[in-house]
């Protein structure tokens, strides 16, 4: 197959083509390589490829959704037997993992073909991708801005066309962030949708989860068909869905009750080109038959206690972390980790037993306090991020000046809109639906339904897929214009 023809399909459009017999899984491996070869020099967004991977056994799976479709994981967050798992780290550098993880397992049951692993910055601490151990990645939309993080690479490598759909992980808005950041769909999934097991059961007290970045809903939906549900031993899972996602997608998602929030809980104002964004969408669902209103956000604590509970949960956690990893034999110092990440280490250690259980008596505070929201509103609309996309180097100014507690500020004055949602762990999605005039600059707006309700995002997800398509906006780095 031509790099040209690959680019144009997404993934259930290429697993088709596997099942009719039109292309074999191992041609699709080789059109992925070449849209490697042709982009990555310019964005960074894989750190490496496995081309003697065979494709044809990989994506076995005669009647499987997905099979032969060319995938990448994220550096952090899966293992894959075998292969290395270095989270972005120099402390973990040539770790490589003993077995599949179980979501692996599941990538594998899916018929996806994984032929490498994305960049992501260290430890995913950060909404920019910029990690020492191999360098910044950049937005396929413009070199000088970042495609976003944590799952900054993945968003890259989707958005630049070598694969239709890649893995992500989310803690505080990391497949919706780059998702915004690329012009890409990206939905977090629901706490306790996705298996985190073997090794864990749970990632920063449940805060995180997993999922995908695509380029289409129908490619989200069918991953997280295949992804879903619960394993052997998982304290806790979320009910399973009524009918799969891809059907959700074929059915109309009836007059919503629409709440609009326009500016988050921290300091940074939402800049005028995404609030006219927000105003436009706004509009949209309107003309779609939906009940759309002004809200605001009431986390049920204050911004500060929000950060701060935050900071004390996610700091502490990093500490077992690099202690486990030092465990092989490396210091724990500037050369093995970045200041930032120093700096939560040692904010982390002064955590009490205590801090931490208050931490958590706030991420009850405000998961009840979010939910409330959902008895008022089927669909919260917010703008994924107040900004474009930034330029690279804007969250490295100053670093050495910050404490644990001030780094996660800063990320979270950043990002003040996608956060609330991992806390409370109710689903939220990213749609590219429009793009700023003057720049060109995708601008994703976030939607989020109550605990559960995935099915309700699907279905407003491809209403508005149809009623405001965006796959025909590719960014200036595109492999299939190489």
């Amino acid at each position: 197959m031509e790099l040209s023809e690959y680019v144009t399909y997404d993934a259930v459009g290429l697993a088709e083509l596997v099942a009719r017999g039109e292309v074999t899984a191992a041609e699709l491996e080789a059109a992925a390589l070449e849209a490697v070869a042709a982009v990555n020099p310019l964005i960074n967004a894989v750190v490496e490829t496995w081309p003697a991977e065979c494709a044809e056994e990989e994506g076995a799976g005669e009647g499987v959704p997905l099979a032969g479709v060319p995938f990448l994981i994220k550096d952090l967050g899966v293992s894959m037997a075998g292969k290395r798992v270095e989270l972005g780290s120099r402390l973990a550098k040539g770790s490589v993992a003993s077995a599949d993880s179980y979501l692996m397992r599941r990538f594998r049951e899916s018929g996806l073909v994984t032929i490498g692993r994305t960049t992501t910055p260290e430890f995913a601490y950060g909404i920019t991708t910029e990690a020492v151990l191999y360098g910044p990645t950049r937005n396929p939309w413009d070199l000088e801005r970042s495609p976003g993080g944590s799952s900054g690479g993945s968003a890259a490598a989707v958005a630049a066309g070598i694969v239709p759909i890649a893995h992500g992980t989310d803690a505080a808005g990391s497949i919706r962030i780059p998702a915004a950041s690329t012009g890409l769909f990206g939905l977090k999934p629901t706490r306790g949708r996705v298996s985190m097991g073997p090794d864990v059961d749970e990632i920063f007290n449940g805060l995180a989860v997993q999922g995908g970045i695509s380029r289409t809903v129908r490619d989200s939906a069918a991953l997280l068909d295949r992804i879903q549900g619960p394993e052997s031993g998982d304290p806790y899972f979320a009910a399973p869905p009524d009918r799969p996602y891809s059907e959700e997608i074929t059915r109309a998602p009836g007059r919503l009750r629409v709440g609009v929030i326009a500016q988050g809980g921290g300091r940074r104002r939402t800049e005028g080109a995404v609030l006219d964004a927000l105003s436009r969408t706004a509009e949209l669902l309107a003309s779609l038959g939906h009940h759309v209103q002004e809200a605001t956000l009431d986390p049920g604590v204050s911004w500060e206690q929000f950060v701060g509970a935050n900071a004390q949960l996610w700091t502490a956690n990093l500490v077992p972390w690099l202690d486990a990893l030092a465990a092989a034999g490396r210091p724990i110092d500037p050369s093995t980790v970045q200041t930032e990440m120093l700096a939560s280490y040692a904010w982390g250690r002064q955590v009490t037993g205590a801090d931490f259980v208050s931490a958590l008596g706030v991420r009850n505070t405000v998961a009840r306090s979010i939910g409330r929201h959902f008895d008022r509103y089927d669909v919260l609309l917010t703008p994924t991020l107040p900004e474009l996309p930034p330029l690279l180097g804007v969250y490295a100014e100053a670093v050495e000046e910050l404490d644990g507690l001030g780094w996660i500020d800063r990320l979270f004055d950043r990002s003040p809109f996608t956060a609330c949602f991992n806390v409370a762990g109710t689903p939220a999605m990213s749609v590219p639906l429009t793009a700023d005039p003057a720049t060109g600059l995708p601008i994703g707006m976030q939607f989020a339904a109550a605990y559960g309700r995935e099915d309700t995002l699907f279905r407003l997800a491809a209403q508005l897929e149809e009623a405001a398509p965006w796959s025909h906006r590719v960014p200036a780095v595109w492999a299939g214009s190489h």
